[in-house]
This record gives C-alpha cells, structure tokens and sequence, in this order.
C-alpha cells in the first residue's frame, strides 16, 4: 500500500510530495526551474539526514515558521 504525504506546495509547478512503498521512502521534489527531482530513502533517519541538509536556515528563501513546518512535516512521515 503507498501512502503519500504532501509536505508544501506554494503553486502546482512548486511542491515536495513523499510517498511511502513499505520499507522505501520517495519524495519527490517538483520546481519551476529545475523540474521533477527523485530521491529514494530506505529509512526515516536517512530522510530526514537529507532535509536537514537539504533545507538549511541559512539557504532557505522564505520565513523561519515555514522552514519548521517542512521539517515538522517531514518528521511525521
């Protein structure tokens, strides 16, 4: 059974959807400039390892509750 999740979405061309495939982790990152990107994750922990990288505070265009509520969002996966 496949469980997805959408983490944020601020229009339909910029969104992270994760999907769960049993023990595989997809989340899929969509934007208007780089478009469809694919990462594969056999963990939670490895997941997460990669927000944590992914969505630095000091890369992240846009306000601190909202890099918060990515996180807290990826964290409930």
């Amino acid at each position: 059974m496949i469980k997805k999740h959408l983490i944020y979405k601020t229009d339909k061309y910029n969104m992270l959807n994760v999907e769960v495939h049993g023990k595989t982790i997809i989340a899929r990152e969509i934007s208007d400039q780089w478009g469809e990107e694919c990462h594969t994750f056999l963990s939670r922990p490895e997941l997460m390892h990669w927000a944590e990288s992914r969505f630095r505070p000091e890369k992240f265009e846009g306000r601190e509750e909202e890099l918060q509520t990515i996180l807290q969002n990826l964290s409930e996966v």
